[in-house]
Parts: structure tokens; sequence; C-alpha cells
């Protein structure tokens, strides 16, 4: 027996299955959504089939030529301004990153370039390395830890920016913090603003950050992961009110648009920013058409050089659904959310420690957070359903994130009578505890 028929045996035999987490379980409420459908896996396996490598459009013309286009058909689906799309002449436009990691790492590093070029302009007797250690970024409190992560690989100082008692940043908490920070000697650069927060799905307020940064010359990205793909509904597109004071924005249509896993979508408003950090010419990359001024090359996008077929499955699921299938699919996830919200209300143990106003429902039982790391504890060591945890300020909280394609209300009263349960069985262990001390 060879090594592909070993293989072939060890996945019929389900020890493939036994040892992978379900992501699309209808029982798993943990991270976020993790996306997928039957048009993005026949896509993704025609991209397979294909198996071009689109650095270049010389690379494949239709690689390249169906991204722009299907970024554009995104955009318009969630109302972006017209300088963020590629159009006929447009300045901006999109492009499919890997994930949102990459999306905010690549939006500081063209930040910081350009930052470097312009204050080098103004003050020629400065080196880049001495404006380097100058360089600061910022983020709310509640970002992503991809943010600090992309500081610490560009090399640049970054600051929390502290979040109100709504877990949202802003305009006054930035304002002080540059003042200070100015007054220092120091060169802001850059400013993440998230637009659903991992921890609690908060919103930062653009409409007063945003008119900030463009006063100061400061980067402003929108990191939108989870939450983006909700603001093809109409209801919920006010939340991204403010996106046109920004330099780029990205959200993931593989969190939570039945998109499998990798498509994150960015958009900037001058590709020419992002061109001008990255653009590296060896002879054997260029072709005949790159200074026609018509075509993109997407490797000048990127960190790596290389890049799949990926809006395949994109245009796949978009023809399948159609925005209005896609609409409902996010509607009935904040249906239910909201009904899990309402059942953890009839309950005086336990309280609500965020607004839902999406998907996610943050809540703890009333007491210590040793009681809350028990609760957590005996739900995923039961292996019903699964949860992860998060701080919101000094508070140990559970988030319940409705995730799955397949998922019913059902689904959600049967996980909230296991967490009731569990919690009755905890709280009298705790009490018979407490009784014998």
């Amino acid at each position: 027996m060879d090594v592909s028929e070993s293989l072939c045996m060890w996945v019929l035999s389900g020890a493939a299955v036994y040892w992978v987490t379900h992501w699309h379980s209808p029982y798993f409420f943990a991270y976020f959504p993790a996306a997928s459908s039957f048009p993005a896996l026949l896509a993704d396996m025609l991209c397979g089939g294909i198996g071009c490598v689109g650095f270049s459009w010389a690379a494949s013309p239709a690689c390249t030529e169906l991204e722009t286009v299907m970024l554009d058909w995104l955009g318009k689906m969630i109302n972006l301004p017209e300088e963020f799309l590629a159009g006929k002449d447009g300045q901006g436009g999109g492009v499919i990153q890997g994930s949102a990691s990459e999306a905010t790492l690549i939006s500081l590093l063209a930040a910081r370039t350009k930052t470097i070029r312009r204050v080098q302009s103004e003050n020629p007797e400065l080196t880049e390395a001495e404006i380097m250690g100058r360089l600061v970024a910022y983020a709310s409190d509640q970002a992503h830890s991809s943010v600090e992560r992309a500081a610490l690989i560009g090399g640049v100082k970054i600051k929390n920016v502290s979040s109100d008692d709504k877990f949202t940043v802003c305009g006054s908490a930035l304002k002080k913090v540059l003042d200070e920070d100015k007054a220092s000697g120091l060169i802001p650069f850059f400013f993440c603003a998230t637009l659903g927060t991992t921890p609690c799905c908060s919103f930062d307020r653009l409409l007063e950050l945003g008119p900030i940064c463009n006063k100061e010359n400061i980067w402003m990205h929108i990191d939108a992961a989870y939450a983006g793909s909700a603001f093809i509904c109409p209801e919920f597109r006010h939340l991204l009110n403010g996106v046109e004071f920004a330099d780029s924005f990205n959200f993931n249509p593989h969190k939570w648009l039945l998109v499998n896993f990798d498509c994150s979508a960015m958009w900037v408003k001058k590709r020419s920013d992002l061109i001008g950090a990255f653009k590296l010419e060896p002879l054997y990359l260029q072709h005949h058409h790159q200074e026609s001024g018509l075509v993109t090359d997407y490797r000048h996008w990127q960190i790596p050089l290389g890049r799949r077929f990926r809006s395949l499955k994109l245009w796949f699921v978009l023809r399948m659904y159609g925005v209005t299938g896609l609409q409902e699919h996010i509607r009935k996830h904040v249906r239910l959310s909201h009904q899990f919200e309402h059942l953890v209300l009839q309950d005086e143990r336990f309280e609500i420690c965020a607004e839902v106003v999406l998907g996610l429902v943050c809540f703890r039982l009333k007491g210590s957070n040793e009681l809350n790391k028990a609760l957590l504890k005996s739900i995923n060591e039961a292996k019903k359903i699964h949860l992860v945890p998060c701080y919101l300020r000094e508070k140990f909280v559970l988030r319940f994130a409705v995730c799955s394609r397949t998922v019913e209300s059902t689904h959600v009263k049967f996980a909230w009578q296991h967490i009731s349960q569990l919690a009755t069985d905890l709280l009298q262990t705790w009490e018979h505890d407490d009784h014998q001390q």
C-alpha cells in the first residue's frame, strides 16, 4: 500500500474526522464564523484544477481581471464610496488578501513608506532611521492582536487608545493621545479603526475619528473582518458611515459571506500608495502590458508573490446566492443571536455584558471570574457545544457567536438549555463547597 492509499484509508476510517474541530457544526459557537458553501467548494476545486499562479496580468489575465471585477461588485454591494472602486479609470481598487491580518500589515507598511517619504521631503536632514524611530501607530484597546503584530513586523511603536463604556473609540480619546505624542516629538502615522471588535463586536466612531486622521496626515485603516459582511444589509450599512475618510478598508467574506477560507477583501483609495511601497520589477516578471496603465499586477499589492485564483469562489457564491440570499443568511444569524440574548435575559443568574448588534452575544454568570471560568470549562469539557471567552475590562466573559450556515433556532435553544443546566450544577457544587468551608 503506497502513501496515497494509506492516507485514503485513514480518512475513510474516520480518524481524520475525529481529530478535526468541526467549525461548520450547528453546535459550534466559538470565535467567529468560518464560511463555507457548495458553490465556494466547487470554485476552489476549479481553482486547484486550473492551477495558475496569478502574480501578474500576464501570468493569468482571467485571474487578475475577474478579481478586479469581483471586488468592484462586492464594493457596490456594501455601497463603498466610488473612490475605493477600480471602475474603468479609478485610482482605487480592491484586492483579495489571505486574511485581515495581512490587510492590516499591508496598510501599515504602505502608510509607513508614504509617511517617511513625506517627512523626508519636508526635512531632508532627517534619515529614514531617525524618522522610523519616531513613528507611532494607534488602535483601540479592543482591537485584534493582529494590529499589534503588524506594528511589531513593521518595526514601529504602537499605542492603544482607550475605549469608552461601550468599548468604542471616540474622537476625543484619539485626539488626546495624538496631542501628547506630537508634543513629545513623535510622528503619528497610522490608525486602525475596528468595526465589530473580536471581544464584543463594538464599533469605533468613524465619523469622529476620520476627520482627525485626515487633518493629521494619518492613514486610517478600517478592520471590519467579521462585521463587514453585514453591510450588504441596508439596516446595518449605517455602521460603515465614515468610511469615506479612510485610506483602506477590509473585511472577510470567508467569515460570514459563505465564501470559504481564504478570501479577505481589501480596498484602497489610492492603489499607487500600495504599489509605491512594494513595487519591484525584476526582468523575469516584466511583461509588455505592464506600463499601459490598463492592467493590474497584484504582486505589488501583497506580501507574497504567488496568488491563487480566489476570485472564482467569490464569483460562484455571488451568482448562486445573489444579494438577497446572502442578506437572508446574515439576517438569520442576527435573529438567532437576539433569540439567545432573550433567553439569557430571562434568567436572573446571568447578565449581558455588551450590546448585541450582529451575531455575537457576550454573557456571564453574575459572580466572580473564577465562577465563569469554571462554567466555560464545564461547557467545553462536555463537548456538546463549543464557546471561547474574552475579557471586557476586568470581567471574564463568555462569547456566543452564531456561526454555522446550517444553525437553526433548535440548536440555539439546545445550547441555552445545556448552558443553563451546567450552570445549575456548577452553582450547586459551589454552594456545597461554601457550606463545607
